[in-house]
């Protein structure tokens, strides 16, 4: 039988063998765990999905510091960007519609630990399939896995200003003239590239009291440049303005009692002799047209109408007559926006 002692210490083994035991369980359960949550929250699949869900949510700050998005000087040089290159598409109210029904497809892991993961999503009418590369980065705590872009998902849109230098994407107002010099500023025409968030559909536009561009949605797709023109055109309201140039023009000349007014585009010759003093009207004023040119817009030769009505006496005979004649004349003219907002007229 045994002794007390020997109970004593067959009973310490097993308590010893229970704790050990007990130990291997707990540390087993805590790598489940870990490998659980590296598999699926701190996943390669999970961290696309949160990007997406951060354009989606216009948590455009959250998609802009995912790791791996940022563009390194030298991956700017390699797009032909300069290393100001415009940011200013990346905050929140900007981004029209951002990705849709998010599904990963698969997520394949290669022997130097990246992963190629394949999401599906809705972007505008389009079903889209973009595969994302990343690679694991220095882990969190030293044991939950991060990950990073190996290949940034942003892209550039190179957005044409035409005719106007001033554009809108969603609730911003940005000028494609802020970072040039020299003539550049001075263009009719503004062409800018801006870094943009992706996936996600922008639109573009412009409205203003004279100036007005139809506004154009575009789908942009990570790691891809997009190109947007935003064509202002003039407006009711600016042809009305030139409109009304015009005619004060016009009703200047006529105040000049002369064959031939000065500076305007109609004027009589008469072999007669001149009794009085010429008196001029507008009968038809030329309707402003605008298109854009080269450098401003413009407006081609359009045919008005003016009258004169003048005593005269024959040479031929001495009989005096009234003469009213209608005289048809063209006008031509090129109209800009002066920087206080008036309009500049230039006439051909």
């Amino acid at each position: 039988m045994a002794s007390a002692g020997e109970r004593g210490g067959r009973l310490s083994i097993l308590a010893v063998a229970g704790w050990a035991g007990l130990a291997v369980l707990l540390v087993g359960a805590f790598l489940a765990a870990l490998g659980a949550l590296n598999q699926t929250i701190y996943g390669a699949s999970s961290f696309v999905e949160r990007y997406l869900g951060a354009i989606a949510d216009d948590d455009i700050t959250a998609a802009a510091s995912t790791p791996g998005v940022a563009l390194d000087e030298a991956e700017l040089a390699a797009l032909g960007l300069p290393v100001d290159v415009s940011t200013a598409l990346f905050r929140s109210g900007v981004v029209e519609a951002g990705p849709e029904d998010v599904r990963i497809l698969s997520d394949v892991a290669a022997d130097d630990g990246t992963h190629a993961v394949t999401a599906s999503y809705r972007l505008d009418a389009a079903i889209v399939e973009t595969t994302f590369e990343v690679r694991p980065i220095e882990p969190l705590y030293g044991v939950l896995t991060r990950w990073e872009f190996a290949v940034s998902p942003i892209s550039v849109i190179d957005v044409t200003a035409a005719h106007n230098p001033l554009f809108t994407v969603g609730s911003l107002t940005l000028d494609t003239r802020a970072k040039k010099t020299g003539d550049e500023l001075t263009a009719f025409s503004q062409v800018t590239p801006y870094l943009a968030i992706a996936p996600a559909v922008y639109e573009f536009g412009y409205t203003s009291t004279l100036l007005e561009a139809v506004p154009l949605a575009v789908p942009v797709e990570p790691s891809t440049r997009a190109a947007a023109t935003v064509d202002a055109q003039p407006t009711a309201t600016f042809v009305e303005r030139v409109q009304a140039k015009v005619d004060e023009y016009l009703q200047n000349c006529t105040t000049q009692q002369v064959l031939q007014p000065a500076g305007c585009p109609f004027g009589v010759e008469i072999d007669d002799r001149v009794l009085g003093d010429p008196v001029w009207s507008i009968v038809v004023s030329p309707p402003v047209t605008l298109t854009a040119g080269e450098t401003t817009f413009e407006m081609p030769p359009t045919e008005g109408v003016a009258h004169v009505s003048v005593e005269v006496q024959s040479l031929f005979d001495g009989d005096i007559s009234q003469l009213e004649e209608d005289r048809p004349f063209t006008l031509a003219l090129s109209a800009t926006i002066r920087p206080d907002g008036s309009i500049a007229i230039q006439l051909k």
